[in-house]
């Protein structure tokens, strides 16, 4: 049986073309049991099934893999499309596997205010949530949302698309005061994105209420995968400014219909393969770190990032049981030991911690001793910090610098996190005694 589904997968995953799009895992019913996108759908897919991660694989991807028979996919012209097409259809399919691969609350969502001149905003889950809540906490808020698209999992990507979105269809944004709510009797002040080009001037009255209209109906079939649709209306509004020899604006929409033929999205492939493992997990880093005053109260705690972003539901703090006196290493080595035994948690794919050598070498060692627990051995940096406490040379092994940036941030948000709690912890105890 397994070899027959082998050569069912193979045959699958020969179908599917070397391009960007959406791909779905379905079971014989036809019900979508999970949606993906990716850069190349059949490397995606294919590496679903490398041997190599079948230990590997999270309970969550081994029950889909499990229950699928079928594959379908939608491809789309650019890594951009499949972003917004992926997130679209999550949202309209609800996947089990989707929705329950991360908390709701830390999704990403973009919204679309119901003004006379919508704000584009991105917004987490659980600000979402409290859009949704009764009339009289409604009215509390600064806006109510007309339209909302998501969830992205990925922030950091969803960042880079909106970069790509806002230059062909440049929008307001939370930092944006139309021009008819500024103060009267002075000249409009321009946001800074008017300065760039990314506000099309509604804070300088520029662009009229009708026109804005128009330019937010063009993201909002953007973020519906409507691409067809929207190329459509481009085409007449060019054909209708010509007619009406408004020639620079009709350029205008012709580049803007150009640009959307040739989405340029190398960033997004970029950031779509960093943030991956090898069996399509999101890569995940841990950094720990210990406060204390003078070997008192000592404290420990764990951070985490997940594609570029603080993972703060994962936050984890700890009192440190033995004496450690003033050795940051051993209460380091002791934190680690208790994070390991947790092996409900999800290990990381990387651990970072404060220091040199020493500590770097130490860590090391305590998964090593637990390896019958962890059944893998952890990568480990350390971060060096100069004489103001900034990141100064990441020790370890070079491949992982290309995820710099999330290290010194795991980093920072470790040592911010250990000297709240530690804090905390003391003004509770000051306020007992």
């Amino acid at each position: 049986m397994q070899s027959q589904i082998s050569e069912n997968i193979k045959k699958l995953i020969n179908n599917l073309p070397d391009n960007p799009g959406v791909y779905f895992f379905c079971d014989q019913n036809g019900k979508i049991l999970y949606i993906g996108k990716a850069t190349s759908l059949r490397d995606r897919v294919k590496s679903y099934f490398k041997p190599e991660i079948v230990n590997t694989r999270s309970p969550l991807v081994s029950k889909m893999l499990q229950a699928f028979t079928k594959i379908d996919f939608c491809e789309t012209d650019s890594v951009l499309e499949a972003l917004v097409l992926e997130a679209y259809l999550i949202k309209k399919h609800q996947p089990e596997a989707n929705i329950q691969e991360k908390d709701n609350k830390s999704f990403n969502f973009v919204v679309i205010t119901d003004e006379a001149f919508p704000q584009i905003l991105v917004l987490r889950g659980r600000e979402l949530i409290l859009s949704g809540l009764n009339k009289k906490q409604q009215d509390k808020l600064p806006y109510k949302i007309a339209y909302s698209f998501g969830p992205f999992p990925n922030g950091s990507q969803l960042r880079e698309a909106l970069k790509i979105i806002r230059k062909m269809f440049p929008y307001r944004d939370s930092k944006c005061i139309p021009a008819s709510e500024q103060k009267r009797g002075h000249a409009p002040k321009a946001c800074f994105n008017r300065q760039i080009g990314l506000c099309p001037g509604v804070c300088t009255g520029e662009i009229t209420q009708e026109d804005y209209a128009m330019q937010v109906k063009n993201i909002i079939l953007f973020f519906e995968g409507r691409k067809k649709r929207l190329i459509g209306n481009l085409e007449r509004q060019m054909k209708v400014f010509a007619k009406n020899k408004e020639f620079e604006r009709a350029n205008g929409v012709k580049r803007t219909m150009f640009t959307l033929n040739h989405i340029q999205d190398i960033s997004l492939i970029k950031e779509e393969n960093s943030y991956k493992t090898p069996n399509g997990e999101v890569f995940r880093i841990e950094s720990y770190d210990i406060a204390h005053l003078s070997g008192q109260n000592v404290v420990g705690v764990m951070t985490v990032v997940e594609e570029g972003e603080a993972k703060k539901s994962d936050y984890r703090k700890f009192h440190i049981k033995e004496d450690p006196g003033v050795n940051d290493t051993k209460a380091l080595g002791e934190v680690l030991t208790r994070r390991l035994a947790h092996i409900e948690w999800r290990l990381p794919d990387l651990i970072v911690v404060d220091g040199g050598q020493a500590q770097k070498r130490a860590m090391e060692r305590i998964i090593a001793k637990n390896i019958a627990v962890v059944s893998q051995r952890i990568p480990v940096v350390s971060v060096v910090k100069n004489e103001r406490h900034q990141a100064r040379e990441i020790l370890g092994d070079k491949r992982w610098l290309v995820h710099e940036r999330e290290i010194i941030l795991s980093n920072s948000e470790a040592h911010r996190f250990a000297i709240s709690f530690h804090r905390n912890l003391r003004s509770k105890k000051d306020l007992m005694n």
